[in-house]
């Protein structure tokens, strides 16, 4: 079975002071996209970048999560460390997620300049940071999903299989 993580960053959420939404809105499009049977291995925690690092690897290391998705903590606020966390657990920066994610915002809000969402591979696991409003989620997941198989098919994860009437996934052709 193929499994994708799912973390939550939020220091309200992880106190249950109010649902995650965010991380459930990631389910249903991942849900929306894949044909493919999958799993979520799925965390909610605060805003603690050992914490956030940590839950990477396990997901990466242990869970051997192909897809580590998560949402929260890109701002410029003091406690957004999620880019920091991401950085720090990674092989290889894929810095494109981020550029392309921010620019499709941009035609949304203005201040979309102000997100630090950034991607990066963690031996076979691909790690993207999403912002953390649903509408957002679902925006930015519109604009990188396509890469995401291929990418997971490079770095020798399981092939991800998409419904493409709902969204097109690029591969390049075989030779």
């Amino acid at each position: 079975m193929v499994k994708i993580g799912i973390i939550t960053v939020s220091d309200r959420a992880s106190q249950g002071v109010y649902e995650d939404i965010s991380g459930h809105a990631i389910i249903d499009t991942l849900n929306d996209y894949l044909l493919t049977e999958w799993e979520s291995v799925y965390q909610v925690i605060p805003d603690e970048q050992y914490l956030i690092e940590s839950t990477i690897k396990q997901m990466a290391d242990k869970e051997k999560c192909c897809l580590i998705v998560t949402t929260g903590g890109t701002g410029p606020a003091v406690r957004d460390v999620t880019p920091e966390a991401t950085e720090a657990v990674c092989d290889k920066m894929m810095p494109g997620f981020g550029e392309l994610m921010r620019q499709v915002s941009l035609q949304y809000v203005p201040t979309a300049i102000l997100s630090r969402q950034t991607a990066g591979i963690r031996g076979k696991s691909l790690i993207v940071n999403l912002p953390g409003k649903p509408k957002s989620i679902r925006e930015c997941m519109d604009a990188v999903f396509p890469a995401i198989p291929y990418c997971i098919d490079l770095i020798e994860g399981p092939y991800l299989e998409a419904n493409e009437e709902v969204i097109k996934v690029f591969r390049p052709k075989a030779k």
